[in-house]
Formats: C-alpha cells, sequence, structure tokens
C-alpha cells in the first residue's frame, strides 16, 4: 500500500484521531516517565567555587584553579526547559505498509506521542524533516497549536525528493543545535545513502540521541506469486522479478536481513537507546520499555 495525497477532510480528521492518541498517551501513560527519562540531560553552567572534598574532580576548572592556585569547580544546574528534536525520514520507503497503517502514519503517531510528553515536561519541541537532503526545519516551540502543525506536516508534507541519507539530518543537527539536546531519529533504516555509524557516534556524544526503526511486516519477506514487476519507491527504478525462485528469495531475506543487523549494531557501537516498531504493532509497550530503561 502507498501513500496517496490526503484530502484536507481526511487529513483534519487524521491528525485529530492522532492528537486524541497522542495526548492520552502523554497524559495518562507516559506523564511521569518521559520526566524521569530525560530530566537532567540538559545541564546549563551556573558559577564557579571552591572545591570540596566529594566534588566529582571531573567538574574542576583547570583555568581558574591556576589563576589562583588553588582548586575550583564548575556548578552545573538542571535546565527546567529542554529541547527535543524530532528527525523525521520522509523518504519513498516510508509511504510502504500492507497492515494498518503506513510507516509515515505510524512515524507521525509516535512523534506526536513524544511531542506531547514533551510539552508535558515544558520542553520545546522541533522537527527536521529528510530525505537525501533537509526538506525542512521547524523551530524548537511549545503549546499545543505547534504540535498539531508538526502532526499536520508530518502527515502532509511532500518532499522534493525520495532518497535517503542518515548523514544529512544528523550532520544538520549538529551544526544547527549547539547547545545538548534529545533527538529522536525516526527512519525505517531501509536505504542510508553513505555509511553513519561515524555521524552517528559523534552525533550521540553531542546530543541525547534515541533511534526508533518502524517497519512492516509485509516487506520482511517476498511473497510467491510467480513473475511481478517491483517498483523501488526511493530509486525509481522498476524490474521484473520471480518472486517464486528460491534464490531470489533467499537474497531479498539476506538483504532484510542485513539491514536489520546493521541498524543494530551501529546503535549499540554508538551508545544509542533503540526501539523497533511494527506498522500492526503497538510503539506504546516499546516506549515504555525505552523510558524504563533511561529511568
Amino acid at each position: 500500500m502507498m501513500k496517496s495525497k490526503l484530502q484536507p477532510s481526511d487529513l483534519l480528521r487524521k491528525v485529530r484521531r492522532i492528537e486524541i492518541k497522542a495526548r492520552g498517551l502523554s497524559e495518562q501513560v507516559f506523564a511521569g516517565q518521559y520526566q524521569s527519562a530525560f530530566r537532567g540531560r540538559g545541564m546549563a553552567f551556573s558559577e564557579v567555587r571552591g572545591y570540596q572534598i566529594g566534588d566529582d574532580v571531573r567538574d574542576l576548572d583547570w583555568n581558574v584553579t591556576a589563576r589562583y592556585a588553588h582548586p575550583f569547580v564548575k556548578v552545573f544546574e538542571e535546565e527546567r526547559e529542554l529541547t527535543v528534536m524530532l528527525l523525521v525520514d520522509m523518504t519513498g520507503s516510508t509511504d510502504f505498509g500492507t497492515r494498518v497503517e503506513t510507516k509515515r502514519e505510524l512515524n507521525a503517531e509516535i512523534a506526536a506521542t513524544l511531542a506531547f510528553s514533551a510539552i508535558q515536561n515544558n520542553d520545546k519541541v522541533g522537527a527536521i524533516f529528510f530525505t537525501d537532503q533537509v526538506e525542512l526545519f521547524i523551530p524548537a516551540r511549545s503549546g499545543r497549536k505547534h504540535i498539531l502543525y508538526l502532526i499536520r506536516e508530518l502527515l502532509s508534507f511532500e518532499p522534493q525528493r525520495r532518497a535517503t541519507d542518515l548523514n544529512v539530518p544528523l550532520k544538520y543537527l549538529n551544526q544547527l543545535i549547539k547547545r545538548r539536546c534529545t533527538a529522536f531519529l525516526l527512519s525505517d533504516f531501509y536505504h542510508w545513502g553513505e555509511d553513519y555509524r561515524q555521524t552517528l557516534s559523534l552525533t550521540a556524544r553531542r546530543h541525547d540521541l534515541v533511534a526508533i526503526r518502524t517497519y512492516d511486516e509485509g516487506a520482511l519477506e517476498l511473497p510467491r506469486m510467480g513473475l511481478l514487476r517491483l517498483y523501488d519507491a526511493e530509486t525509481g527504478q522498476e524490474r521484473w522479478v520471480d518472486t517464486s525462485s528460491r534464490r531470489v528469495a533467499r537474497i531479498y531475506a539476506e538483504r532484510v536481513r542485513e539491514q536489520e543487523e546493521t541498524f543494530r549494531s551501529h546503535c549499540l557501537r554508538s551508545g544509542v537507546d533503540h526501539i523497533e516498531v511494527a506498522t500492526d504493532g503497538d510503539y506504546v509497550p516499546e516506549l515504555i520499555k525505552l523510558f524504563g530503561r533511561r529511568s
């Protein structure tokens, strides 16, 4: 199933449905868990004071210490307001779905739930929509109207490109957001252009990064339907494939498994928290487990 352009009435209906579900989850299910999972991630410099027994030596301010020949430490305080950035894949492969909804619709639901949870905690939320280029940047703001705008754009935005490069949004985030923020990277990680592990590692050091892979069960293996003409939504290429061939099925399955293993390996080596959600699955338990690990 490929996504067709939504009519205004259908778009409003979907935005409203997602808002009701996401607000309900953020207020009833994730109210305390989000705060405990992401509190203290943004720390702002407050002052320097003399070293006291028990202070962490990693907080020593060497410049001030050298100047006064006495140890001084930097004092930090938790920022009351954090910035949350949603890095959302808008490539052609996210328009695919064989079950309840497309990957793009699932991304919108998860992003909306995270956004409402964030503003419940007085955080600001922004977004970067990407393909193999940055398609849209939405500055971080708070408030219900802003979140509804985000949801509407998630569902209706028409990208100029269709291919993927995961390095693009990560590099853009690092260049644009200088202070540490919480960032969620939502993608199917189906195509990724150049290898992205180095950029992923760099971003994880600068920001609090979480990767969310959405996938469709119907794409995990080829259906045995004989000779089919398959269309690649990202490259635009079409080819005839004999889906009844065991060799073709094996190669396809190996490719899918390679993509999954690459994603998990990159996250593990980069120290990036991650979850995986199917289009016909329930993302709520996965988010609960994610928040629980971080708490």
